[in-house]
């Protein structure tokens, strides 16, 4: 059997793996990345948020990604009805990137994984691991390539970011049950022929049609644009089996996008993913990391996805990198504590999300611009920044001013 011997295998190759292979090629570990697909490939998690530039620019993939020329995102739209709450990155309570872009995964996730193979680091696509065994100070990984060759790869480290994949979750049976409210959703891309010319033809939106379920409009610099709706599984599987046909009827009930939409062809058969949020039991151990996806998944809302997964796999080299160097890490406070302070802030306004309070918050009138710009810093996934009120109080903090406005307009 075929043996190998690197540093850190990386088992993924979306952002995520990317970020972690590209920082640590940079400081001189050796690296393997292994990918089950052959890229590019279809995935979803087409909004970023700015925190996330932060991660592209440390592991030196910031410039690849800018000569794309994505679709840059400067906030997002939240529309109810006749009311509309928009959030300005620019106009936010922490300083950071005021900026991100929305992007085709399939050509984002492909670009960073060539990027990263012109840097020299070892990507192997179509490449499945079967087996990992951990062995103190290093692990054997079992992988099955293409043509079904077996081989064996020691490594002192691996860093799991296979996403939907789960590989170490489902290896060592690390699943947990999500403590977010099961939903599921329908999506697909579209030509989007009767676009609106200047930024209403960029912007991203969701729309709210019902205080639990929304359509997201995602539009992408190729002319294309991602569509969607989110809801209740329960709801989701009132819907028609006809995919097609669910996703048309729930577009249809779009005041603000039933005309832009009406009559367009959808690029594929939408897809349907039920009950998404997971979790697990724990987030590392001796030996290994879960970043991404293949730890938590939350909810697409506020298009937090990418931003946690580029968070851990950066997070994940750099102590890594330490240790290597004869620091001592202390990896539960140092990752797994860290990584869970920022999921519960954003876990915290998703849950507040579809019980109504932050909507609440979102359409009230007049706005109140400092609460508005310490929401938009979470927004832009600043959420281990402590000096704003938003997160450090985030348990308590929306519930309690939602209930506060409540009370002042059945008063009124």
């Amino acid at each position: 059997m075929i043996q190998e011997s690197v540093d850190v295998l990386i088992i993924g190759a979306g952002p995520s793996g990317c970020v972690a292979a590209g920082y640590l090629h940079k400081n001189n570990a050796s690296v393997k990345v292994v990918e089950k697909t052959k890229f590019p490939r279809f995935v979803i998690g087409e909004s970023l948020i700015p925190r996330s530039m932060e991660h592209y620019e440390a592991a030196g993939l910031l410039d690849c990604l800018m000569a794309q020329n994505f679709e840059k995102k400067f906030g997002a739209r939240f529309i109810r009805g006749n009311e509309v709450c928009l959030f300005d990155f620019s106009d936010k309570f922490t300083e950071g990137w005021n900026w991100t872009w929305q992007v085709p995964r399939a050509d984002f996730d492909n670009t960073l994984a060539q990027e990263i193979i012109r840097k020299g680091i070892d990507l192997e696509f179509e490449t499945e691991v079967l087996d990992v065994v951990f062995n103190g100070t290093s692990s054997i990984i079992t992988v099955s390539d293409k043509e079904g060759t077996l081989k064996q790869i020691s490594a002192k480290f691996i860093i799991d970011s296979s996403g939907y994949g789960r590989v170490l979750p489902r290896l060592l049976q690390l699943d947990a049950p999500s403590s977010i409210p099961e939903n599921s959703s329908l999506f697909a891309h579209v030509i989007d022929s009767k676009r609106p010319a200047g930024t209403e033809g960029t912007l991203i939106s969701f729309d709210i049609l019902e205080t639990k379920v929304w359509l997201w409009v995602i539009p992408f610099s190729n002319g294309t644009t991602s569509i969607g709706v989110v809801g209740p599984t329960a709801f989701i599987n009132t819907l028609s089996p006809d995919t097609a046909e669910a996703l048309k009827a729930v577009i249809n009930r779009s005041d603000f996008y039933r005309d832009r939409f009406e009559g367009i062809d959808f690029l594929f058969t939408p897809h349907k993913i039920e009950n998404y949020s997971c979790s697990v039991t724990r987030l590392c151990g001796p030996g290994y990391t879960l970043t991404g996806n293949s730890s938590e998944f939350l909810d697409p809302v506020f298009s937090s996805g990418v931003c946690f997964a580029t968070e851990s796999g950066l997070l994940s080299a750099k102590l890594f990198l330490r240790e290597l160097n004869g620091e001592a890490v202390d990896w539960d406070t140092e990752y797994t504590e860290y990584m869970r302070r920022g999921v519960n802030v954003f876990a915290t306004y998703v849950k507040e999300w579809y019980t109504g309070n932050l909507q609440t918050l979102f359409f009230h009138k007049p706005e109140n611009p400092d609460v508005k710009r310490k929401i938009c810093a979470v927004l832009a996934g600043y959420v281990w920044d402590e000096e704003n009120p938003f997160v450090k109080k985030h348990d308590n903090v929306i519930r309690n001013m939602a209930y506060i406005l409540n009370n002042e307009k059945s008063a009124q």
